[in-house]
């Protein structure tokens, strides 16, 4: 099979969607029970789950370990899901994992068993770390966490819980303490629990979970990391006696960074993982993570985010009026249609001109209908079919532009404006 073949197939499992449960998947994982004998640290939260990993996967890499990662949605290459020591695996890795399970997975569809496209890549991620002796895999959950394909994991050394805010509703339940049960299905008796910042809801199940495992908590906030600056080049800030510093940007990436350092402090008391402050300062300062508010261009400035539910945009808008205050701003957005469109009223009043543009994407709402809800917070709104046009539309403006609603979005048109520099 070759990789085209692989991605090929991979996509045909998409049509079956997102189906929370874990029975599925649990037979593909019986093919090769052997994948999920890793020392895992299992990532949950509404946001923020992929800048957390990425701090951690950096930092555990300074260390000396063989560090796997597992994140999605990806920006550019597919095989941004499945990384080891922050490199994607070959073309021709990925197509062979492929071919040695395309076997199971007909047998399993001969016996009625639907395993998604997420279900296949997790047991594929799992084999490929499993076959390079990963020392340590750091796993971003897909969806929720109770129910979400990942918590196969059986007792990872470090669950973390990054910021819970209200996303996917009508799968993981309308309130925060319903959401919050979810994401803390990955909690496991013997592990450690590292947590950011909070709502006191959220907080409570946390606490309540992990006092009910007999875990301890590791929490964020009662880090002591001082003198924290930020700007547009990103963070900077004084940690274990160390001045610091990480290209990620936006006070609520100082959340995420606090809620990494718990779980570092976690792995170092808990597992006895030698992690020194020169590893956090070195980690940190290598840390890449696309599409978090993300500078691509610094003359206009061009900010690229991947903010598309109700707290990813409440950050966004904050940055931008921390970031951008005195400066005259077009926002080009495009959504899917199962997010929460509400959180758009958190964008109000930013942005001279907004841009709603299409996405690639099935699930995608049409520019039009996401235009018709913009202009109940914004006067001057147009429609751009192509992502494209309308980068090149908000250049004309001359002002300084930012792009968000969905990391498919940015998927598309970072490697467009990036070639254009």
């Amino acid at each position: 099979m070759t990789y085209q073949e692989a991605l090929t197939y991979i996509h045909s499992l998409d049509r079956f969607g997102s189906r929370p449960g874990l029975d599925r998947v649990q037979k593909l994982f019986d093919k090769v029970p052997e994948v999920l004998d890793q020392r895992f640290i299992h990532i949950a939260g509404t946001n923020g789950k992929g800048s957390v990993s990425s701090m951690l996967s950096f930092i555990l890499q300074e260390t000396g370990c063989k560090v796997g990662l597992f994140i999605s949605p990806y920006i550019i290459d597919f095989r941004e899901r499945i990384q080891i020591n922050n490199e994607m695996i070959s073309e021709r890795e990925l197509a062979d994992a492929v071919t040695f399970f395309k076997p199971f997975m007909d047998e399993l569809s001969k016996e009625g068993v639907v395993i998604t496209e997420f279900e296949f890549l997790t047991v594929l991620g799992f084999y490929i770390f499993k076959k390079h002796a990963c020392d340590v895999v750091v796993c971003e959950v897909g969806m929720g966490g109770l129910l979400d394909s990942t918590n196969l994991i059986r007792c990872p050394l470090c669950a973390v819980i990054t910021r819970i805010a209200l996303d996917h509703t009508e799968i993981l339940g309308n309130t925060i303490q319903k959401i919050a049960v979810q994401k803390c299905g990955i909690i496991k008796r013997g592990s450690a629990v590292a947590t950011g910042a909070q709502l006191p809801a959220a907080m409570r199940v946390i606490r309540d979970t992990a006092e009910a495992l007999g875990d301890p908590v590791y929490y964020g906030d009662n880090l002591t990391v001082h003198d924290i600056r930020c700007d547009l080049d990103g963070i900077r800030f004084r940690y274990m006696g160390q001045e610091m510093s990480t290209r990620l940007i936006g006070e609520h990436q100082v959340e995420n960074l606090r809620c990494a350092l718990a779980a570092v402090e976690a792995l170092r008391e808990r597992s006895r993982m030698e992690i020194t402050a020169d590893h956090i300062r070195e980690g940190l300062s290598e840390v890449r993570h696309p599409a978090r508010f993300e500078r691509l261009v610094q003359h206009p400035v061009v900010i690229l985010d991947g903010a598309h539910n109700p707290n990813g945009l409440e950050a966004f808008a904050n940055a931008v009026r921390t970031y951008a205050a005195d400066r005259r701003r077009t926002l080009i957005i495009g959504m899917l249609s199962d997010k929460d469109v509400k959180g758009l009223e958190k964008l109000k009043g930013l942005f001279d001109h907004v841009i709603a543009t299409n996405i690639s994407n099935p699930r995608a709402m049409a520019a039009g209908f996401l235009a018709e809800y913009l202009r109940e917070y914004f006067m001057e709104v147009e429609v751009v079919a192509r992502p494209k046009d309308a980068y090149q539309r908000a250049l004309a403006y001359g002002d300084d532009v930012f792009i968000c609603g969905s990391l498919y979005l940015a998927s598309e048109i970072r490697p467009y404006i990036l070639g254009k520099q």
